[in-house]
């Protein structure tokens, strides 16, 4: 692996021979293995959002606000350049869940530099929730496009973020004179439709070195990932967050990985 070419790309080109070659792997776990809780915990949201399937039988607008996004981010775009949905309905639902909440705020599209084999380029979110107190960026969210045409894989992708995110929230701390951290597990999810999978991504100053100066780290990097657990598995991508049950399901690990993004 230590011989596979290593060029500067955008994290928008990533795929997993760049994985492969930073030496980075992904390992999927279990709910209580990656939560680090025997249970997952009951969703902090309005129940009307966890008894009520339709946004026409909802009796509070906001809620019915979220179901009408949450339906239009499961219909899939109809070319690549039309943009999706799916953001606008992560950005409501980090506000329904207290994600976004007082100095914790969502950005859509955000560009964060990333300095890979000597040269610039960058990597571009989709949503990425940002600490303004100081201007960290928390946890990023990656569309996953394929239904488009070029099918590309949004993990490389979300992997290339988090590093940027974690040189980035490093220099902005080194700029204003705040201590700064070594390492971090950087919060990430994928998201197919309304269909999460939950990431955590361990970055040090020497895998951004590595990347940087386009070399192979002796360390593996092992990032963590978990699907979650609905009824119907075979259906998760077509049904979605839309049936009663699979919402609960889902909710549930958005409020456990509350823990792992530090709100």
């Amino acid at each position: 692996m230590a011989n596979l070419i290593r060029s500067a790309k955008s994290s928008s080109d990533w795929t997993a021979n760049d994985l492969a070659a930073y030496n980075i792997q992904v390992q999927y776990q279990d709910a209580p293995t990656f939560f680090g809780v025997d249970h997952l915990p009951a969703p902090a949201i309005d129940q009307e959002v966890l008894t009520t399937t339709k946004a026409d039988n909802m009796v509070s607008d906001r809620n019915a606000e979220l179901i009408n996004l949450l339906d239009l981010a499961m219909v899939p775009p109809e070319d690549e350049i039309e943009e999706s949905a799916v953001g606008d309905f992560a950005v409501a639902l980090f506000s329904h869940l207290g994600y976004a909440r007082r100095h914790r705020v969502t950005r859509t599209r955000k560009v964060i530099p990333l300095f890979i084999c000597g040269e610039w380029r960058h990597a571009k979110t989709d949503v990425c929730l940002v600490d303004r107190r100081q201007n960290d960026i928390l946890l990023l969210v990656q569309e996953d496009k394929r239904y488009g045409a070029r099918m590309l894989s949004a993990e490389h992708q979300l992997v290339a973020e988090a590093i940027a995110a974690f040189d980035y929230n490093y220099k902005l701390r080194q700029l204003c004179g705040v201590p700064t951290i070594e390492s971090k597990v950087m919060p990430g999810i994928v998201l197919i439709g309304t269909t999460p999978t939950f990431y955590k991504i361990p970055v040090t100053v020497d895998l951004v070195r590595h990347v940087a100066q386009g070399s192979y780290p002796p360390q593996a990097t092992i990032v963590s990932a978990h699907v979650p657990a609905v009824p119907r598995p075979t259906r998760r991508y077509s049904e979605g967050m839309k049936p009663i049950d699979n919402r609960e399901a889902i909710l549930r690990c958005y409020e456990a990985f509350k823990g792992v993004v530090g709100i």
